[in-house]
């Protein structure tokens, strides 16, 4: 995300996507521990500083050109990547400098009835990628990382029709707990 992306639309999909999100990382993360999550603030930081976590967040930089900013937030715990990933070109790059050893990562999952998400109003709320699961897990292997859990879930519309129906039964989330096993 960059300059003026910081409006965030909370609706019933939306709410349900953060209660699984969090369910996750307390299942995998204790309280009161430092997290940087890539991207600006945002409604979820709110919500995993409401949980007692001590929240950080990137500035808005462009994470595919200056990927070493990541290094600044020494002393972090672990990194919470929701949803970012498929925004950049390379998201390689900033995967493989994060400044600790646990991460936390979710991403839409590609949709073979359904093309990439690109919103026409916000240049920068489009995504560059949507992976399947084993291509995310190849990419986190590649930059270093060890997926030792991961989720999916359904994102029904309620909406009819063939394609509603379809998100009501294929996962279009997908959700990992990662540790670091090597430097890149």
């Amino acid at each position: 995300m960059k300059d003026g992306a910081t409006h965030f639309r909370i609706d019933k999909n939306t709410t349900i996507r953060y209660q699984k999100t969090l369910s996750f990382i307390q299942k995998h993360l204790p309280t009161e521990r430092k997290v940087l999550d890539l991207g600006i603030a945002n409604p979820f930081s709110d919500i995993l500083k409401e949980k007692g976590y001590q929240v950080y967040n990137t500035q808005g930089e462009d994470l595919d050109l200056q990927s070493d900013t990541v290094k600044q937030f020494d002393g972090v715990e672990f990194v919470t990547a929701l949803e970012i990933c498929e925004h950049l070109i390379n998201p390689m790059g900033v995967l493989s400098q994060l400044p600790c050893d646990k991460l936390i990562a979710s991403i839409p999952l590609s949709l073979w009835f359904s093309k990439s998400y690109r919103s026409k109003t916000d240049k920068w709320d489009r995504h560059f990628h949507e992976f399947e699961d084993w291509q995310f897990d190849w990419l986190l292997e590649k930059a270093g990382w060890k997926v030792v859990a991961s989720e999916k879930w359904t994102s029904p519309t309620g909406k009819i029709g063939i394609r509603p129906f379809l998100r009501k039964i294929t996962p279009r989330y997908y959700i990992v707990y990662a540790e670091r096993i090597t430097s890149c």
